[in-house]
């Protein structure tokens, strides 16, 4: 692949404004398992071979079994994901692929069943900062492992 831009070395104000948005995941209460999770969904649908490795990761650190990422992308097909878990992968899919029609009533009310309005923000925020690191990472064609 073509060497491309490092936006932290060209723009590192840009990277702390990104790094703000994790620090604030920090605070949410979000589970390392469901940020996981979200993190790792939201990647596959992207293609982000860099974040999908780092998230991996950090999964099978936290706790996280290799079956369940094996079948993270059939989560619909399979009993290993909670009730809550399928919730907000739910909403990870429709917010990650939100121009096809965006977040549907059924989906939103789903998550309405197991997490109040901010935890419900907490989940939004996390999907909207994952796929500003993919769009990056793809765009700058960052090397997974690097």
């Amino acid at each position: 692949m073509e060497k491309r831009i490092n936006i932290q070395q060209v723009e590192p104000e840009a990277y702390k404004a990104m790094y703000a948005l994790e620090g604030y995941l920090k605070t949410t209460k979000l589970t390392k398992t469901q940020l996981n999770l979200i993190k790792t969904r939201a990647s596959q649908i992207n293609g982000c071979a860099y974040c999908i490795d780092m998230h991996t990761k950090e999964a099978i650190k936290s706790g996280e079994t290799t079956q369940r990422l094996f079948l993270l992308n059939a989560w619909k097909e399979t009993g290993l994901f909670t009730e809550e878990e399928k919730a907000i992968l739910a909403l990870t899919e429709e917010v990650t692929l939100i121009h096809q029609g965006g977040v549907s009533d059924k989906t939103y009310q789903q998550a309405e069943k197991f997490f109040d309005k901010n935890y419900i923000a907490h989940i939004i925020m996390a999907i909207v900062t994952i796929n500003a690191w993919n769009r990056i990472a793809i765009s700058t064609q960052l090397e997974p492992g690097s």
